[in-house]
């Protein structure tokens, strides 16, 4: 569902230039156009060796504008559980008692394929009055690529998650950010020096949950899952179980752990698929604070 999501979704929305400062840096550069409406522009460069083909060595040009459309609207029709108006305010209320904690420091959601990380970010990035980033569309970018799995395809997974680790790099240089990133990026600990720079959130769902959203859906976009044998659901579990077991210890790296089952026992929810985004964003602001706190 991530994946999808996040295809259908292009890498341009509307940001405000004031929300974001950054460290020079010869690889970023910022242009404001004229108007109400200003334009970031990010030039990202991969300075990887080429394996098969030297047309994702190019620099590549990303164009992010802002739109000055409220939060709540939005978070009121994400997902297939809109968000109550209680829940809104709640998230207004709580993402203004988080935000002078942050200090500016980006965000990166951690978890894995299909827990949701892209939705939740882009609500929590509204709520923060951040800018938000996919990981996964930065690097399709980069590469010139359609989707993920076109990459593993093409140049397989190590071009992918060379690439992964540039785009880590050169969002770490930012602020004010909300990222989802990869399911497989916590594994690479260079990874984890560019997103310690920031608050890392773990975003942990169920595997029953997570077999059933992406069976739902298919997995043709997934490479890690599209060659398992068996039925959608039991093909999807099946894998994700052993991904989880090998990246279980590198998630719990993460600042802030959200557990989904917990936010639903709280709730009185027996099934966490019935949490609405902004439930789930709640509870990551809440965490947060309390890591910063503490």
């Amino acid at each position: 569902m991530e994946a999808k999501v996040a295809q259908s979704l292009p890498f341009s929305s509307w940001v405000d230039l004031e929300k974001i400062t950054r460290k020079p840096s010869s690889s970023l550069q910022f242009f404001q156009g004229h108007g109400e409406r200003k334009k970031l522009q990010i030039l990202i460069s991969c300075d990887l060796q080429p394996r098969r083909s030297a047309k994702w060595h190019r620099p590549v040009a990303f164009d992010v504008s802002c739109s000055c459309q409220k939060f709540p609207a939005r978070i009121l029709e994400s997902g297939n559980f809109p968000a109550s108006f209680d829940e809104v305010m709640i998230l207004k209320n709580k993402s203004e008692e988080t935000e002078p904690y942050l200090n500016g420091r980006c965000l990166y959601l951690v978890g894995m394929m299909g827990s949701g990380k892209t939705t939740v970010g882009r609500i929590l990035s509204e709520a923060l009055g951040y800018s938000f980033f996919d990981s996964d569309t930065l690097i399709e970018q980069t590469v010139g690529a359609n989707s993920v799995a076109e990459i593993f395809n093409a140049y397989g997974e190590s071009c992918f998650r060379d690439n992964e680790t540039e785009v880590l790099r050169k969002l770490s240089l930012m602020h004010r950010l909300v990222v989802s990133t990869g399911g497989g990026a916590v594994m690479r600990p260079i990874n984890w020096k560019y997103m310690n720079k920031g608050i890392s959130v773990w975003l942990d769902v169920p595997l029953e949950a997570l077999a059933r959203r992406i069976a739902a859906v298919g997995t043709k976009t997934r490479p890690l899952l599209h060659n398992e044998s068996g039925d959608a659901y039991t093909k999807t579990f099946k894998r994700l179980s052993t991904l989880l077991e090998e990246r279980g210890d590198a998630y719990a790296n993460a600042n802030a752990r959200v557990s989904l089952e917990s936010i639903a026992a709280k709730l009185g929810y027996r099934d966490v698929c019935n949490l609405t985004p902004a439930a789930i964003a709640i509870e990551v602001l809440i965490q947060i604070e309390s890591f910063l706190k503490n």
